[in-house]
This record gives structure tokens, C-alpha cells and sequence, in this order.
């Protein structure tokens, strides 16, 4: 009786802590939450472990891809057992969203995010950022030689001389922002020359390694690739250097990592605490000094200072709630690269 006595006054002075707070939100749930999760799973595993610590809800994730996750809700419909969905980049989350499978997300909770970082109706936020970089090897080319914008690289010049992983959702979602920019045709003609001179590999950090040890001489990639494994032991990424395109190039686009509340959930208080927390001072902090190398994209949130600073990356301005993953696959595989 004693131990059972101690849990509840701890689960009572937790609960009173937010109440004053002021989080509108139970401190714990029976059930918890159930999160279907296509971010990295570290960083999404830092986020519940602090998230639960705080606020003694428990969260059970579901781990899988971009576009895995988003068919399966998708197919799910009204009966997805899942309270919230978090992706690695945001076309996955426009499908669901175009699905009407979303309510819409706390104010108080997208007033903690920048405008920019999130769309226009509320029905989905920001979570983090990643930014798209051109990561050579300055042994096999020099600074002069660096491509002015991404389309360059359609370029005959360029044949053999650059890597992609385009059967992932990262550079899915790098076409989708060229299509959203540059118009369809357009896309399909870039895409024509992806086909014709890219190295195919499977996954960017396969294309990191294969920079690094001189078998092409450049890839598109996300940035946090080359600082995770930096931080490590660098094996991967020793012989290379990152060119930042910036001057709104489509080659500058910055993708963001989504979260949102699945209109079906029945714990939507618990899920709508769980997307305050991880955009809030606590959650946005893991981004700064965790390993995860990912862009914060809170109000006033500071990101790992080893980072190129967002406002310096001169990306362009692109509407996330528009990236249209399905229309760009079916490009992709009309240009013969899926």
C-alpha cells in the first residue's frame, strides 16, 4: 500500500506541475498514444523518452518509411489505430492530409513554430528541417567546377559525374519542390537528365560513402548525413565538402519533417500534448544538443551550432501542404529512373 500511495502522489504533484504550467492536458493516460513514425528513430526515441518523463504519458511508435507509413494511414482511413504521424520530409504528410485525415493542430502549438516552417491551415506542423546539399570530393573536383544551380546537373557535362538515391523518400521530395518551383514539364526534362547521368545508389549515405571513397565525384544528399557521420568517426566523409547552392535554388530547398494528430485518434489530448512538447523549448532543445544534426525550427530555438544557420541558407520559398509526392513519382518513373 505504501509503494502504491508514493506512485499517486508522484502521477498528482506531476499533473498539478503542468496544470500550473499551464498545459491544458491530463498528465497521464491508461492507454497512452501510438505514433506512427517515418523520422529517424533516434531522435523520435529522445523526444518520447522526454515527453514521457515530463508529462508521464507513454507513447508506443510504429517505425517505418515516408512513404510506407503515409500509404498505410491512408489505406487505414477512420480506423487507424494511430494517434499521431511523424515523417522525415513533408510530401508524406500532404498525402495523408489530402486524404482529410487530419484535425487540426492546437494553436498554441503552431504559434511555437515558425510560419514558414509550417503550412497555412494548421492541420499539420513543423517538427525539424533538413537542408539539400551537393557533397563532393574536392580530389575529383575543385571549387571552380561546382554546378551554379541543381538543374546544371541535368547537363551533359555532368554525365558519371554525380550520385542520387532516387528511390528514397529524401530525393522524392527534393523533385517534388522542383516540381512545386520550376512547373512539370520542366521537372520531367530535369528528370530526363537525372536518368542520364546519375549514379544510382540506395540511400544517401550510400551515395556519402561512395564520394568519399573517390568512386563519383559528387552526390545530392541531405546536409545532417555528412555531420553524423562527422561526428562519429568521419570514416565516410573524410574526403569530402558540402557546396550550399542557396540563392533560392530548387538545389536549396529545405525539407521539413512533419507531425500531426490523426482526426480518428481517441486520445486526442494526449496526442495534441505530444506535438506541443516536441515543438516546445524541451523538444526542440534535443535537436540543438542531440546527434540527430537536424534543423530547429521552433520561435527563438537555436539548432547545433556546428550547423550553417537556416536564415543563411537563402532557400526557397516553397508551400510545403503542396509538395505532391504521388505526381512526382509518376514523373520519375515517366523519365525512366524508378
Amino acid at each position: 500500500m505504501t509503494v502504491r500511495l508514493s506512485s499517486l502522489f508522484k502521477r498528482a504533484l506531476l499533473a498539478s506541475a503542468f496544470l500550473a504550467a499551464g498545459h491544458a492536458y491530463a498528465a497521464s493516460d491508461a492507454d497512452g498514444i501510438l505514433v506512427y513514425n517515418a523520422q529517424h528513430e533516434g531522435l523520435t526515441k529522445a523526444w518520447v523518452e522526454g515527453f514521457t518523463r515530463d508529462t508521464g504519458i507513454k507513447v508506443t511508435l510504429r517505425n517505418g518509411d515516408d512513404s510506407e507509413m503515409g500509404n498505410q494511414l491512408v489505406q487505414e482511413g477512420k480506423a487507424s489505430p494511430a494517434d499521431v504521424f511523424l515523417t522525415e520530409n513533408s510530401p508524406a504528410m500532404a498525402l495523408v492530409d489530402n486524404a482529410g485525415l487530419f484535425t487540426k493542430v492546437a494553436p498554441a502549438t503552431l504559434e511555437q513554430i515558425d510560419a514558414a516552417y509550417r503550412p497555412a491551415h494548421g492541420k499539420w506542423v513543423g517538427i525539424a528541417a533538413r537542408s539539400t546539399v551537393f557533397v563532393y570530393n574536392p580530389a575529383k573536383l575543385s571549387a571552380a567546377e561546382l554546378p551554379k544551380s541543381l538543374l546544371d546537373l541535368a547537363s551533359s557535362s555532368w554525365k558519371g559525374r554525380w550520385a542520387a538515391s532516387p528511390a528514397g523518400a529524401d530525393f522524392q521530395a527534393i523533385v517534388s519542390a522542383v516540381l512545386e518551383l520550376k512547373g512539370e514539364a520542366a521537372t520531367l526534362e530535369w528528370l530526363k537528365g537525372v536518368k542520364a547521368n546519375a549514379a544510382v545508389y540506395r540511400g544517401n549515405s550510400a551515395v556519402l560513402k561512395a564520394v568519399n571513397a573517390g568512386q563519383v565525384d559528387s552526390g545530392v544528399i541531405y546536409h545532417y548525413y555528412s555531420f553524423v557521420d562527422q561526428s562519429k568517426t568521419g570514416e565516410n566523409s573524410k574526403n569530402t565538402a558540402l557546396h550550399y547552392f542557396k540563392h533560392q535554388d530548387p538545389g536549396a530547398f529545405v525539407s521539413l519533417s512533419g507531425g500531426a494528430v490523426l482526426a480518428s485518434s481517441k486520445h486526442q489530448e494526449q496526442a495534441q500534448a505530444f506535438l506541443k512538447w516536441i515543438t516546445g523549448p524541451q523538444g526542440q532543445n534535443v535537436l540543438k544538443t542531440g546527434n540527430s544534426y537536424e534543423y530547429a525550427v521552433g520561435l527563438g530555438a537555436q539548432s547545433n551550432p556546428k550547423l550553417v544557420p537556416l536564415a543563411e541558407l537563402d532557400a526557397p520559398k516553397v508551400d510545403a501542404a503542396k509538395l505532391n509526392s504521388k505526381k512526382a513519382v509518376d514523373l520519375m518513373t515517366q523519365a525512366g529512373i524508378l
